[in-house]
């Protein structure tokens, strides 16, 4: 779920993979890895997480 939301938040930045990995300094091959299905390390997610914005916000329960 959290690589999915990454992958979004990549697509819809307008920024490319290219552009992505010089500013942050994830590897193009890691970042086209995750793009096409793959995963990437806590590390790495955090550190796009940052980059694109995102923050990790726990789901409500329903019925309580």
């Amino acid at each position: 779920m959290l690589a999915e939301r990454i992958i979004q938040a990549i697509e819809k930045s307008g920024t490319s993979r290219y552009r992505i990995s010089q500013d942050t300094g994830i590897d193009q091959t890691v970042l086209h890895r995750l793009v096409h299905g793959g995963s990437c390390s806590l590390q790495t997610a955090d550190i796009l997480c940052e980059y694109l914005g995102l923050d990790l916000v726990p789901k409500r329960k329903s019925g309580k």
